[in-house]
């Protein structure tokens, strides 16, 4: 097993779901993000997920990443949520956006709703008219939170 999945299935073990594991460089520190949500939810919002749940995760991921270390070198372990304004890169971080605002960047830059993932296909809302957009032709996307 690699070390991705073996965090999906310790993070599984506490009823959550991995959202993207990362190694990120910030203020001359090596650190490494495993960023988990809730699969529930509530009002048609993902439920928060709660800092005991982060400090529990910490506590179980810890003793794998002695073992099998993510980085070479020292490196700082941070497990949290991905945050309400994120990067969208892979079709399942797409998928686990379902029903979020979302900035997308292709042949131009607008904001939608994403409604649906069908294999490559990303079903969003713009201004309450559905449309398809191939997965392929995002360059980039982003969730937003209207404030």
């Amino acid at each position: 097993m690699s070390l991705q999945s073996d965090i999906k299935s310790i993070v599984a073990s506490v009823d959550l779901e991995l959202y993207d594991t990362v190694v990120v460089n910030e203020n001359d520190e090596t650190i490494y993000r495993v960023s988990v949500i809730s699969p529930e939810f509530e009002d048609g919002k993902r439920k928060s997920v709660s800092l005991e749940k982060y400090v529990e995760l910490t506590h179980l991921i810890s003793p794998l990443l002695d073992v099998t270390p993510p980085v070479s070198g020292e490196y700082r372990l941070e497990v949290g949520s991905p945050g309400i304004e994120r990067k969208l890169t892979t079709l399942d971080h797409f998928k686990k956006s379902v029903g979020e605002d979302i900035k997308f960047l292709t042949d131009e830059k607008f904001q939608a709703k994403l409604v649906k993932v069908d294999g490559n296909v990303l079903t969003i809302d713009k201004e309450g008219e559905t449309q398809e957009i191939d997965f392929n032709n995002v360059k980039k996307a982003r969730t937003y939170f209207e404030w």
